[in-house]
């Protein structure tokens, strides 16, 4: 049977050893020896079998090489493992598109567990709290907010509807010889996908969908109005409708509380 040799590590082991016996010999001369082109094992090496007693200066020399080479593969080794590339950070950035980039969110924070790298869990957290932030300003300013811009916004498109509403009241008239009795009577008659709103416009509670105050004061005149935020009827934000003349409404009709 052949015996077979590793003469990689077997060189390599003359190399150390000669290291060492070049450091040994020259224990006892003037001359300075370059440590820093040793490799980090010839270091350890070095320091195992040196007379730190008698060379401390070279003791600690050796000591600091090897806290540097370590240091530096620690480093590398971290760099290395934290480096999530470019795509990384380009989902991350997506995660502040308002909504969907809640997904994109997500992913780079799982992305960042995986990877180790803190910066793209940070960065997946901040997109998806922007979002958080926008809606729930848009839902506070929209909905509980009062007298603001979108109050006034809501104000103006009743008025617009009701224009609207006044229009179609008086079509039905014609087609029908009478004013509809109920605007849920004037909806049923309206065509699909008609341009007529009829559903009360200020009203934020999204839970109670309410139509426009209508009343038939008699078989030629009629009152419509919206009932403001406060969703009551004769209160100061009541929004009542343009004045149109010759058709039967009466824009400026008092209407009794509660009725």
């Amino acid at each position: 049977m052949g015996i077979h040799l590793d003469w990689s590590n077997l060189i390599n082991a003359q190399g150390v050893y000669r290291n060492v016996i070049n450091h040994r010999s020259s224990s006892g001369m003037d001359s300075t020896i370059d440590y820093s082109k040793y490799t980090l094992d010839e270091l350890i090496d070095v320091r195992e079998n040196i007379d730190k007693d008698s060379y401390p200066d070279r003791f600690n020399e050796v000591n600091r090489l090897i806290t540097e080479l370590m240091l530096d593969k620690k480093q590398s080794v971290e760099s290395s493992s934290d480096s999530t590339g470019c795509l990384g950070y380009v989902i991350g950035g997506m995660s502040f598109i308002p909504l969907i980039g809640v997904l994109f969110g997500i992913i780079a924070i799982i992305w960042g567990f995986k990877a180790k790298n803190s910066k793209l869990k940070y960065v997946g957290s901040a997109g998806i709290l922007f979002t958080v932030i926008l809606y729930g300003s848009l839902g506070y300013f929209g909905f509980v907010q009062e007298d603001g811009i979108y109050d006034e916004l809501r104000a103006t498109m009743a008025k617009t509807q009701l224009t609207g509403a006044v229009q179609a009241i008086e079509f039905y008239k014609v087609q029908n010889g009478q004013y509809p009795d109920s605007l849920e009577t004037l909806q049923k008659s309206q065509p699909e996908n008609s341009m007529v709103f009829l559903h009360d416009s200020t009203q934020v509670n999204i839970d109670e969908i309410k139509l426009y105050y209508y009343k038939v004061i008699n078989e030629n005149s009629y009152h419509i109005r919206s009932y403001g935020r406060d969703g009551l009827i004769n209160t100061r934000d009541d929004i009542l409708p343009t004045p149109i003349e010759n058709v039967g409404l009466i824009a400026d009709y008092q209407v009794v509380s509660g009725l």
